[in-house]
């Protein structure tokens, strides 16, 4: 017997919660979260993304990216590059999850349903699937290179980065739904950043379902969940107040 769970209607909730959003630029920074080739580009990508994702991922990434450097501000891409290690292969091998997976994935039976992945070759270093997508990257940008986990601070200087740039809200986008970015949202959360997650510019290789959990779970949650239209109107009203 199939279990279906109904979503709670929290549209209310919601609703007041928007209203009380304030974003101030200078205080502001957006984190692209493993927007890589290796998601998003289906010539070369490693554990893709649904093609329509990725493309819908792509042009409204550009879109709030080019509308927010035009209010200077700083543009941040963490992206997951794994070494090979001599007896372990990739880095992602010491996870046994991932290790599991890899031996238990059959033609059909893959971490991104429907489509061919592979764990272990995932992003290793100096492969194509590490380049951000060339749409999205302007010089002066911001690049972590050393992300090895789900959480984008984990291991990395991103707090450091955020801190010394003086940002008080963090804006995340990118890939996926309900790992890097919810990972990513919690920390940003207990460290005490406003967390603002652009509906329109995340997805999940794992499936619709987890990627509307991830949203569900971060709106009700840990912060805001709006679209790049609600980001633009927030960013107009903060600089006409």
């Amino acid at each position: 017997m199939k279990n279906t769970v109904e979503i709670v209607d929290r549209s209310s909730l919601l609703k007041g919660l928007y209203q009380q959003l304030s974003l101030k630029p200078e205080e502001t920074a957006i984190v692209t979260i493993d927007m890589h080739r290796g998601h998003l580009d289906m010539d070369v990508a490693t554990m893709p993304t649904k093609p329509e994702d990725a493309r819908r991922v792509i042009a409204n990434g550009r879109q709030a990216l080019d509308f927010s450097r035009k209010l200077d501000i700083p543009v941040v891409h963490a992206v997951l590059v794994y070494r090979r290690i001599p007896g372990v292969g990739s880095e992602a091998m010491v996870s046994h999850f991932w290790k599991a997976m890899h031996a238990a994935q059959g033609e059909t039976d893959r971490l991104t349903p429907g489509r061919k992945s592979t764990v272990r070759e995932h992003n290793i270093e100096g492969s194509p699937g590490t380049q951000i997508i060339p749409e999205l990257y302007r010089e002066g940008d911001y690049v972590i290179d050393n992300k090895k986990r789900l959480d984008c601070f984990y291991g990395t200087d991103l707090r450091q980065l955020l801190d010394v740039l003086g940002v008080k809200t963090v804006v995340l986008m990118g890939i996926n739904t309900n790992t890097c970015v919810l990972n990513t949202a919690f920390t940003a959360f207990n460290f005490d950043y406003r967390v603002v997650v652009l509906s329109d510019c995340v997805a999940s290789m794992y499936g619709d379902d987890l990627h509307v959990l991830g949203l569900q779970n971060i709106a009700r949650c840990l912060g805001w969940v709006i679209t790049n239209q609600q980001f633009f109107e927030k960013l107009k009203e903060r600089r006409a107040a």
